[in-house]
C-alpha cells in the first residue's frame, strides 16, 4: 500500500513511518495539514494516518473536508485525545478507526491491516488462489502447500493483485504501491518484479494486457 502519514512529532513520526515501511508499504511524511493537502493533490494513497493536533490546525476539520471532496481514502487517526467524546468526533468527521498515543506499534501494523483488508472488500485475512494459499496479515504465501518466500517489494505487488483479482492494474498504479515521493524509480522495476513473482508463483499467475497493465490470473 501507499500510506500518507501526517503528523508533525518527529520521533513518533519516525517510529511509524519505520513500522509501517518495514511491513512493506510505502510511506509519505506530511508535518503539516497544508503539506499533506499538496501530496493529496498528486498522489493516490490507500491509507491515511491522521494526527489531530498539527502546528497549522486540527485533524478532523481537514478530514471533513476531504469527505466532502469526496475523498474515501482510510482514516485512521493517531491522537494524544482520549475522552470518548473526541472518539466519537473523529468517527464521525469520517474516519475508519482511531487509536490513542501512546500506542503499541505492533498493534497499529495490525490495525492497518485490518482497514487495508475491508476496503479492498475482503476482510478475511485467508485467500485461496488456485494452489496458493494466502495470509494478508502474516504477509505469507504458500504454493501446494510449500512455503514462497517473497521481498518487501515482491509481496507489495502481489498484495495489490489479490486485492483486486482480475482487475487490470496499470504500471503506473503499481508504482504508485512501491515508491515515495523521495525513492528513484528505475524505469524497468516493475517488469523485473513481475517476472520474479512468475517464477515463484508460476508464470502464468500474472497475466500481462499489451500496453494497459497487468492482472492477476486464475492459473
Amino acid at each position: 500500500m501507499r500510506v500518507l502519514l501526517v503528523e508533525d512529532d518527529t520521533v513518533l513520526g519516525a517510529a511509524v513511518r519505520d513500522q509501517i515501511m518495514a511491513d512493506g508499504h510505502s510511506t509519505d511524511w506530511a508535518k503539516r495539514l497544508d503539506e499533506a493537502g499538496e501530496y493529496l493533490d498528486v498522489a493516490d494513497y490507500d491509507l491515511i494516518l491522521l494526527d489531530m493536533m498539527l502546528p497549522d490546525g486540527r485533524g478532523q476539520p481537514f478530514l471533513r473536508a476531504l469527505r466532502g471532496q469526496g475523498n474515501v481514502t482510510p482514516v485512521i487517526i493517531l491522537t494524544a485525545l482520549d475522552q470518548i467524546s473526541d472518539r466519537i468526533k473523529g468517527l464521525n468527521a469520517g474516519a475508519d478507526d482511531y487509536m490513542v498515543k501512546p500506542f503499541d506499534l505492533s498493534e497499529l501494523s495490525a490495525r492497518v491491516g485490518a482497514v487495508a483488508r475491508r476496503y479492498s472488500g475482503n476482510p478475511n485475512p485467508l485467500v485461496t488462489l488456485g494452489d496458493l494459499e494466502i495470509d494478508l496479515a502474516a504477509r505469507s504465501v504458500r504454493r501446494a502447500g510449500k512455503p514462497v518466500s517473497l521481498t518487501a517489494r515482491e509481496w507489495v505487488l502481489f498484495e495489490g493483485f489479490v486485492q483486486r483479482p482480475g482487475q487490470l492494474l496499470s504500471k503506473a498504479q503499481l508504482e504508485e504501491r512501491l515508491y515515495s515521493f523521495d525513492t528513484e524509480i528505475e524505469s524497468n522495476a516493475i517488469e523485473v518484479h513481475v517476472s520474479r513473482l512468475r517464477k515463484k508463483l508460476g508464470r502464468e499467475r500474472i497475466e500481462t494486457v499489451r500496453g494497459l497493465g497487468y492482472r492477476l490470473g486464475a492459473a
